[in-house]
């Protein structure tokens, strides 16, 4: 039962950031769309997730 609240919440933190990311950077044209696959990467490995993300949206 643990478990499944440990991945809930994370789940919802990844959303949580990604959603304030791209309200932030909205004025720069950087957006990192809300699918399965961003909110696992982060909901996995936290901030360096993001930072992957936003370095690939760069690349």
């Amino acid at each position: 039962m643990k478990i499944i609240l440990k991945i809930i919440k994370r789940t919802i933190f990844a959303l949580a950031v990604l959603y304030g990311f791209n309200i932030i950077m909205e004025s720069l044209k950087l957006f990192i769309p809300l699918n399965i696959y961003t909110i696992s990467s982060v909901a996995i490995l936290g901030f360096p997730g993001l930072f992957i993300l936003v370095g690939l949206l760069l690349i």
